[in-house]
């Protein structure tokens, strides 16, 4: 603005000039009247300084107003930047967190990639490292699993089986395609037994795979030849351990009257060597050496019965009966050494009322009774006292559902050792082992357990006597 006046007095100037003003300023000599310059010159200064100064005057109230409008404007802007910076703090603030999160989850990922590489190499090491031969099929029958077992077993290595069918890669497998389909089909595994016997023996488990994204299945081959060869053998030696009790029993049933008849025959013999007279103590060895061939007669015949009368059906039966005519062949079998006889034994009846029919094989059951009478004849033969009264209790009950019987007698009674162990087979190859079997009840614990599905058990005080527990399903 400043320079527009400025600008404007200099062509007024110019313009008086150029009017023949300046002519004013000179005398009639043609001097110049400086005291017209100077008055004049003054009035255009005071002017040109009051027009400066009311321009100034403008100028600064404008300058006012636009600092007035900049303060305000800074204020704003200082407010702005205020809120930008919070706001960029608080959103630096949220990134470092969201920083902090997204390096935590980083570091999640990476320890839970670990552990799942750990747990996949884990996994795989077990089905590698697995004695037996895994094979894994999806839905159309192709290998996905091949551990190191398929491999030595079948000599196809995992890399030529997985991906190609089953069939193709092992043709000789004993599994067949059907087998496979009904598994799929049903959902549920199945177990195939496949032998040649003698030879060697597997089991084939095939299950299906549950909750995967697509079908599959898993083939389990098991060599068991040496687990059914061992097992074949115990349950042999196991056989053979019972029919040594059985035989060792019934041979002294039989050797205790045949040992009487041989003493009675030398007794006869040397009376007629040595010329006696007395008819009636021959009569009399006779007459005993008769009664103990029946009695290794009754031995042998009961024996034949065992062996007879076993059948695969199991027969209502009551066990009175069984025990009553299990009383009345002991009396005729047994017998020991010592001279107790089984018939000169008191025996003590409790048999409940009603007792109901158990379903069972009758001629085993003697056969288990018959041994219980047996071991109880030896136990009270070895008592020595005078007065001694042997005794044996029986006791039938029914309660829960089952028949209790309880075979007990007075005579000596049962070790720790020997009640622990007398259940058990005996394994022994030395002379006396045929006593020591026939002091054994394994024979009689397979009746009762395996055959009959009971139970039995012993309880036996030294001084006191042996109890013999018995349970059987109604």
């Amino acid at each position: 603005m400043k320079n527009k006046l400025l600008l404007l007095l200099i062509a007024l100037y110019a313009q008086v000039a150029n009017a023949g003003l300046i002519q004013y300023f000179k005398d009639e000599q043609g001097e110049t009247k400086w005291q017209y310059v100077a008055n004049f010159s003054s009035g255009v200064l005071i002017i040109l300084l009051s027009v400066a100064v009311v321009t100034l005057f403008f100028s600064h109230r404008r300058t006012r107003k636009a600092n007035l409008a900049l303060e305000e404007i800074r204020d704003v802007l200082e407010l702005r930047v205020l809120e930008r910076t919070a706001t960029l703090d608080e959103s630096n603030r949220l990134l470092k967190e969201t920083n902090l999160l997204l390096e935590g989850e980083i570091a999640q990922h990476k320890e839970t990639t670990g552990l799942l590489r750990l747990s996949e190499a884990y996994i795989k090491d077990i089905l590698e490292s697995m004695p037996l031969m895994l094979i894994g099929l999806d839905k159309d029958m192709n290998v996905t699993q091949w551990n190191r077992s398929a491999e030595g077993i079948t000599g196809v290595k995992s890399e030529q089986a997985v991906g190609e069918n089953l069939w193709e890669a092992y043709p000789t497998i004993t599994v067949s395609p059907n087998q496979i389909t009904d598994v799929l089909e049903s959902n549920k595994p199945n177990t195939i037994k496949h032998c040649q016997r003698g030879q060697y023996y597997f089991d084939i488990t095939i299950y299906p795979l549950c909750e995967q994204l697509e079908t599959g299945l898993v083939i389990l081959i098991d060599d068991v030849t040496q687990r059914i060869l061992t097992e074949n053998m115990l349950i042999q030696r196991d056989k053979m351990s019972s029919m040594g009790e059985l035989a060792s029993t019934m041979a002294h049933d039989i050797d205790t009257p045949l040992q009487a008849i041989l003493q009675d025959l030398q007794s006869v013999q040397q009376a007629l060597s040595q010329g006696a007279q007395n008819h009636r103590e021959i009569s009399g060895l006779l007459s005993d050496a008769a009664d103990r061939g029946r009695q290794a007669s009754n031995v042998i015949t009961n024996l034949l019965d065992f062996s007879r009368t076993h059948g695969d059906k199991k027969r209502q039966s009551n066990v009175v009966d069984i025990v009553e005519h299990t009383l009345a062949l002991a009396e005729d079998v047994l017998s020991e050494p010592s001279g107790l006889k089984f018939r000169d034994i008191k025996i003590d009846r409790h048999y409940a009322e009603n007792l109901p029919l158990i379903p069972c094989y009758a001629s085993e059951l003697q056969q288990v009774f018959l041994s219980l009478f047996r071991h109880a004849c030896h136990s009270l033969g070895q008592v020595e006292s005078a007065d001694f009264q042997p005794d044996i209790r029986l006791d039938l009950t029914e309660c829960y559902d089952a028949l209790w019987i309880k075979v007990q007698h007075n005579g000596v009674g049962l070790t720790g050792e020997e009640q622990r162990y007398i259940f058990e087979p005996f394994f022994n190859n030395s002379s006396d082992g045929a006593a020591d079997a026939g002091k054994r009840l394994s024979f009689s614990y397979f009746i009762i357990t395996e055959h009959h599905r009971g139970q039995i058990a012993v309880t036996s005080d030294l001084n006191v006597g042996t109890t013999f527990h018995i349970q059987l399903p109604v």
